[in-house]
């Protein structure tokens, strides 16, 4: 008998630590809580209308918006009329895995890495995808959502395949939505890449800009100009989004102090640990933690449904 792999409890959906991806139908009347969730999240509005909240401002959906959420970002739903989402999730692990060769593709690496950390947009992008395009995702999505009753062992390939073909999908669409024509924006320089692989893998480190343009064997001024034309950050911003969005985290999923955290994620002083969070999250780490920690999805064991 196949072994459900997936719960949902409360509009909020949990996943068992066999999934690699998530694909799921959810139905929204009036209002949806405002949460968290320490996953990539794409919702796609295949019916109704509503409202969607964030740190951004508000949205007023239809059907055809793609809204894509990087770990941390708080969001919520309000004035739904039968707002359907199909919503996709997959944690940051599989992103390092079996999704790292997205960082040599032009649309993924903007979709996935840079687009959601630039600007200000605080790890989310949001695009209107044709009819045909939204079609073409939810075929997708159907195959995904059919897929987590499958052996993940037997079909490690078919959720990576369907997984890049969605993601295809919506890099185009974002591509089109910033460009105004869906030409790429170029490949990330092989420096860049290194670049975000050193101060993603060593976030607890002081880094200086000076030191990781010594590791990378260029000039200080001549890797800034490289790394803010392909993310349209410096490295050392570049290094707080990564920064804040761990700390997130470990907020969520531990108890550890705040203070801890700070230093987990290379801000020792607790005082700007504190302007930087609040900063990215429009809130306090305290104040994250207290609204967030019980009202959150997770990805992780399978919450106990039998408690009263």
């Amino acid at each position: 008998m196949a072994r459900s792999v997936a719960h949902s409890s409360e509009g909020l959906v949990y996943l068992t630590d066999s999934t690699l991806a998530y694909a799921g139908r959810h139905v929204h009347e009036r209002a949806h809580v405002i949460h968290t969730h320490s996953f990539m999240e794409i919702a796609f509005v295949v019916a109704g209308q509503g409202t969607h909240h964030c740190l951004a401002g508000h949205q007023e959906l239809q059907v055809g918006h793609v809204i894509l959420l990087r770990p941390g970002v708080w969001h919520g739903y309000d004035n739904c009329q039968n707002l359907i989402l199909y919503n996709c999730c997959f944690g940051t692990d599989l992103l390092q895995r079996e999704l790292a060769w997205t960082r040599e593709d032009p649309l993924l690496s903007y979709l996935l890495w840079t687009g959601p950390l630039s600007m200000q947009r605080r790890g989310m992008l949001t695009a209107t995808l044709e009819p045909e395009t939204l079609h073409e995702c939810e075929i997708h999505l159907d195959a995904l959502e059919r897929l987590r009753l499958k052996p993940r062992e037997l079909h490690r390939g078919d959720i990576i395949g369907r997984l890049s073909l969605l993601l295809g999908q919506v890099a185009r669409a974002v591509a089109a939505d910033r460009q105004g024509l869906s030409q790429p924006a170029g490949l990330l320089h092989p420096t860049v890449m290194q670049a975000m692989q050193l101060l993603e893998a060593r976030l607890a480190h002081r880094w200086s800009l000076f030191e990781l343009a010594e590791e990378l064997h260029l000039a200080p001024g001549y890797l800034v100009r490289l790394f803010k034309a392909a993310t349209g950050l410096p490295p050392m911003a570049y290094l707080s989004r990564c920064r804040v969005e761990s700390a997130a985290a470990l907020l969520l999923d531990t108890t550890d102090p705040v203070s801890q955290i700070g230093q987990a994620v290379g801000w020792p002083d607790q005082n700007y640990f504190a302007r930087r969070f609040k900063a990215h999250f429009g809130l306090s780490a305290t104040a994250y933690r207290k609204r967030f920690t019980s009202n959150r999805a997770q990805l992780g064991a399978w919450p106990n449904t039998d408690a009263s």
